[in-house]
């Protein structure tokens, strides 16, 4: 019964495919796959936004939405309807284009944004046979598509006519750019580990159990800095807080969007989020033993609900880093990516070297855990020792 409950889409797929002539099913197989992704995650899009600011309503100590549920009816479902006319409302408010602006370009931007990420699902396993395409490098596909939205932000600043919508384009490439960089080796560890690019093989790599215990990447010394290295980046990759300088309100407007209004808007709205999604799906991947269950009396439980219930919690963490820190400054962020992150990330693939040459034996932990310490607080006081930092004192107005 829990077998079938865990294969219950491949089932359902392969029993669609039934109907479909052997000549046709390589090309509708994938596309049932496709349609499938574009009918969860823009759902899961729609309520983890509700989710979010009430979740930011509950940080900040206020209200969030809890009025609109169902229409046409007096259930109010806790707020969790609120999507739904906000989704009406970005439908049927009005297109502005600048007069000046490149029209084609203009309207191809948040196109551009959309489609590599749709393609980046296509190659993490949401669950035991699961993976629309199973390449050899999915890893690496996963990474080049993802670099065609540096591409879409700039065509939105450019097309723009705008040089508050340029100025945030330029900024935002920055910092996608130098963040990239640590993102991809925090990923090369795995890679050197597992010896494969193939998202099925770093899950089974991870699919293992001691004493009841998975062996995930993130539990061991170069796994959990890897990690921690992948998450901050892909808060920057995704424009979130800390890091949400590009559509920074308070100092250039809306950033690269500032033109951008209606459908076109909710489109960068979404490709937004379901970056964010996918960029954390990887991260399960590669650290957090995909869709593995954590200890070996669990594997009962569906692969699939532990691949989202992983998903949730990142994203909830996600939420509450945007209610609790608040934005860096341009300098601090490069300098951060820099003068830190990058340095240490290569520190870590020596350490995964380390790891993987030493055997096994309590050595290798200490002598991983000992680079690492000294990596980073060697690398810490070199970025803080020009920052003038003191005691916050409090006085009120005279």
């Amino acid at each position: 019964m829990f077998n079938s409950l865990d294969q219950i889409f491949v089932n359902t797929l392969h029993w669609l495919m039934s109907f479909v002539p052997d000549g046709l099913r390589p090309i509708v197989a994938p596309l049932t796959c496709i349609a499938f992704i574009l009918m969860v995650f823009p759902l899961f899009f729609s309520i983890v936004t509700t989710f979010e600011r009430k979740g930011l309503g509950r940080i900040q100590n206020r209200y969030g939405p809890n009025r609109v549920g169902i229409p046409f009816t007096k259930i109010r479902l806790c707020g969790f309807g609120q999507f739904l006319p906000d989704g009406l409302k970005m439908l049927t408010k009005e297109d502005i284009v600048p007069r000046a602006a490149d029209k084609i370009v203009h309207f191809l931007a948040p196109v551009v944004m959309l489609i590599p990420v749709l393609l980046a699902y296509a190659v993490l396993p949401f669950g035991r046979n699961m993976t629309v395409a199973d390449y050899d490098a999915g890893l690496l596909f996963f990474f080049a598509v993802g670099g065609a939205v540096e591409i879409s932000v700039f065509m939105a600043g450019w097309s723009s006519r705008n040089k508050y919508s340029l100025l945030g384009a330029m900024r935002a490439i920055a910092q996608m750019v130098s963040y990239e960089i640590p993102l991809i080796l925090s990923a090369v560890t795995v890679v050197m580990i597992v010896g494969s690019l193939n998202m099925n093989a770093i899950v089974a790599h991870q699919n293992h159990y001691t004493f009841g215990i998975a062996h995930w990447n993130v539990f061991t010394p170069w796994g959990l800095l890897g990690f921690a290295l992948f998450f901050i980046a892909s808060l920057a990759e995704t424009n979130r807080t800390p890091f949400d300088l590009p559509e920074a309100e308070s100092e250039i407007i809306a950033g690269y969007f500032t033109e951008y209004s209606g459908f076109k808007f909710a489109l960068f709205f979404l490709g937004e989020y379901l970056g964010m999604f996918a960029i954390s799906g990887l991260g399960i991947t590669l650290f957090l033993g995909g869709w593995t269950a954590p200890f070996s009396f669990l594997t009962w439980i569906p692969s699939w609900i532990w691949f989202f219930t992983k998903l949730l919690a990142i994203i909830f963490v996600f939420i509450w880093i945007r209610g609790t820190l608040p934005r860096l400054r341009m300098d601090q962020l490069m300098n951060f990516a820099w003068k830190f992150m990058l340095p240490l990330a290569l520190i870590n693939i020596l350490v995964a070297g380390i790891w993987h040459f030493m055997g096994h034996g309590l050595l290798r932990w200490l002598a991983c855990l000992a680079v690492i310490a000294i990596a980073y607080v060697t690398l810490g006081r070199g970025l803080m020792q020009n920052q003038k930092l003191g005691k916050r004192t409090y006085r009120f107005a005279d």
